[in-house]
């Protein structure tokens, strides 16, 4: 039987748009998914990880790595091990920054901190993920470290004059395993977490610094070495 064309390319057109509409209903939403992970980090008190920095730009490069504590509200104790120790925290209020045996060490508020490492904090806080980053959205272009995760890309609040952008990778069950943070002039942070425990045991005396004796303590808004 011969089918007439115009009843062909009314065929092809219904079937082009079936075809667009399957795709665009397997397309996830971002919103949806921000608010997946902040319904994670809402039930949690507590977090524990192994984290891994790496740092690459200006000529250079490092890889570092440690233990990642975050306790609500706004709270996080960076202690890095490898490849020589050292100290970030913040109590939610005041932000140090010490390593061992040196005659300093830093400090600031937390509102007034220029940290990449800052926006994390914000995890265990009251806000939500896409009033921290603006523009949020997915990154097609950016292939995920495992498979199965998600990568969303936006900018920190407040940190627009020094990122270019802030990768998200996500897990399936809604954790953050993986940020990149790509500054404007060209540098790259990426922090991997692994191992992670959630609602541990943490005293808050881990995260309150008192400096040694003998060390100065400087004003700084950025901690980053």
């Amino acid at each position: 039987m011969c089918i007439p064309p115009s009843v062909r390319r009314l065929s092809l057109v219904l079937l082009i748009s079936l075809s667009l509409g399957s795709i665009g209903l397997a397309q996830p939403d971002v919103h949806a998914l921000a608010a997946k992970v902040d319904q994670r980090y809402d039930h949690m008190h507590t977090l524990e990880a192994q984290f891994t920095e790496t740092y690459s730009g200006a000529g250079m490069s490092r890889t570092e790595s440690g233990t990642l504590l975050l306790k609500k509200p706004g709270r996080m104790r960076w202690d890095y091990e490898q490849p020589r120790p050292k100290l970030f925290l913040a109590d939610g209020q005041t932000a140090w920054f010490y390593v061992p045996g040196e005659r300093q060490a830093r400090r600031t508020p937390v509102k007034q901190l220029d940290d990449l490492r800052s926006p994390l904090r914000y995890l265990l806080g009251k806000t939500r993920l896409e009033k921290e980053l603006e523009g949020l959205s997915f990154a097609p272009d950016q292939k995920p470290a495992v498979a199965g995760d998600v990568v969303l890309r936006g900018i920190p609040k407040g940190m627009q004059e020094r990122v270019a952008q802030t990768l998200l990778e996500i897990a399936p069950d809604g954790l953050i395993v993986r940020i990149v943070v790509e500054e404007l002039d060209g540098s790259l942070t990426e922090f991997r977490f692994l191992q992670a425990k959630q609602n541990v045991e943490i005293p808050d005396a881990r995260f309150h610094f008192v400096p040694p004796p003998g060390v100065e303590v400087v004003s700084g808004t950025e901690f980053m070495e």
